[in-house]
């Protein structure tokens, strides 16, 4: 009787024993990556916050864009970002609550001192007791141009994005509205979902970035895809078309209209492509449209990375057109997308990237914010050399296309990006949209004969301007600035 009770209790432990070794292989094999991401396993948050997360800085490696401090508090280390909302949009936020975004989160293994390329580091610092650190991220930003372009937007809704052309480094990259990340920092539960609470209820969406992030239509900057399309398929700068006051469109009654209803060039019989860009005449960029037709204008958008992935460091929007065979039973469509309007979209950086490929003899380069990682030693683990994303125009295009760019700054609408002594190339955009004042836009670049610096504007709903804006009068003086920062001027 005693032999089976002993041979039950020991039944009994055997089971009780598998049960828990069973729980535990659980839980340090095939659930740990699930807890350890748990936002609410205190005990991994508290580890997180144990490590001296690394700096993330400007170009010049002096300008602090998001730092780490020691505290008293129960979390060691909290994250704080010196510059406020001048760089939220591209740091990102480090957040108990809400995790991470921006190079916050891209870069997050670097930044946590977890990526393989900081093992000997991290078991040196094991081996001489020394707390837990993480890399830092140097950026490409120029913070002198980051500030300019601050200033030069204002208070005004909208974006700027300046681009190294040959490199595909971004100098500057801001927009309105953005916000500060360090309440969403704070250790205190309470100030974080207020800041949270705020800014999801905020106009304007400033977690997103207009500069970036969004799509609006480009107007007609759009029309450097155009003509780079026309030139591409066989078109010239000196290819003459008619030039009637307004275009009869196929298939419907409608008309398309130049901006304020004017006759382009006084009403002379026929423009050169040239002239129709110098001048930004819809009409005769609306007979392009449809000269080229649906399939080579939507070829050329997607070349420059219109609905493709461009890899980038933080999101990205990339510019959209729709596809060729929504054109089929909508020809009108085509002559609007050429203009930049009906169900086109970009943003300041993607009109960069067109403005880029221009200026860099054809070539488009990927764009990049972040140019190498420094263990803390700092020695640098990784570099991020310039790469093309492709070559959407050929060098001839490119150089034909500058030119064209050029009159359009010297002679035409963008006469007030004009700097003595420097050659700007450059194309405004004024692009009408449901709902609100058209938006103005300015895409240029410097020195035209040897570009450095891509900058590209976009003022929403015409800024202080309203219903009277273009991008000559609200976006060029900006992007102007911008560029005379850039050049020394």
């Amino acid at each position: 009787m005693i032999d089976r009770q002993v041979r039950r209790l020991a039944w009994a432990l055997l089971v009780l024993f598998l049960l828990v070794f069973a729980q535990i292989n659980y839980i340090q094999v095939f659930a740990a990556d699930d807890l350890a991401n748990n936002q609410a396993n205190s005990r991994t948050i508290i580890e997180e916050y144990e490590i001296d997360r690394g700096a993330i800085l400007a170009r010049d490696e002096q300008t602090v864009l998001a730092e780490s401090k020691q505290t008293s508090g129960r979390y060691k280390y909290l994250r704080v970002y010196p510059k406020g909302e001048l760089y939220a949009q591209i740091t990102g936020y480090y957040s108990l609550v809400f995790g991470r975004s921006g190079l916050e989160r891209s870069y997050n293994s670097y930044l946590s001192g977890t990526a393989a390329e900081l093992l000997p580091q991290k078991l040196v610092d094991e081996m001489l007791g020394r707390p837990k650190r993480g890399a830092t991220v140097v950026t490409t930003l120029d913070a002198n141009l980051q500030s300019v372009a601050q200033q030069a937007l204002g208070d005004l809704p909208g974006g700027v994005v300046a681009i190294d052309p040959t490199t595909g480094a971004i100098l500057a990259m801001v927009a309105n509205p953005s916000f500060d990340p360090n309440p969403l920092a704070s250790h205190h539960q309470d100030t974080v979902t207020k800041a949270w609470d705020e800014l999801q209820s905020a106009p304007g969406k400033p977690l997103l970035s207009r500069a970036g992030q969004e799509l609006f239509p480009p107007g007609s900057t759009f029309k450097l895809v155009t003509a780079a399309a026309a030139l591409e398929n066989g078109d010239t700068p000196d290819t003459k078309y008619p030039n009637p006051p307004e275009l009869d469109l196929p298939q419907t009654n409608n008309t398309l209209q130049n901006f304020g209803g004017e006759h382009c060039l006084g009403g002379v019989p026929q423009l050169t492509l040239a002239q129709a860009l110098q001048v930004s005449c819809n009409v005769v960029f609306g007979e392009v449209g449809l000269k080229l037709g649906a399939d080579k204008l939507v070829a050329q958008a997607q070349k420059f990375g219109f609905d493709q992935r461009i890899p980038f460091d933080i999101p990205f929007a990339e510019g959209s057109i729709p596809p060729a065979s929504s054109f089929k039973d909508n020809q009108p469509l085509v002559a609007y997308s050429a203009i930049g309007q009906s169900s086109v979209g970009a943003n300041p950086l993607q009109m960069a990237l067109v403005a880029s490929a221009i200026a860099d003899g054809g070539v488009e380069m990927r764009p990049r914010l972040v140019r190498e990682i420094r263990d803390p030693s700092g020695r640098v683990v990784k570099s991020f050399d310039p790469e093309a994303f492709g070559r959407p125009i050929s060098a001839q295009t490119s150089q034909e296309l500058t030119q064209m760019m050029v009159s359009v700054v010297q002679s035409g609408t963008g006469t007030a990006a004009q700097i003595p002594g420097v050659t700007v190339a450059g194309k405004t955009g004024t692009a009408q949209h449901p709902g609100g004042d058209p938006h103005a836009w300015f895409v240029c670049f410097a020195p035209a004969e040897h570009p450095k610096i891509v900058v590209a504007v976009v003022v929403l709903d015409g800024g202080s301007l309203g219903s009277e804006a273009t991008g000559g009068h609200v976006a060029a003086p900006i992007a102007k600035a911008v560029l005379e920062a850039a050049l020394g001027g």
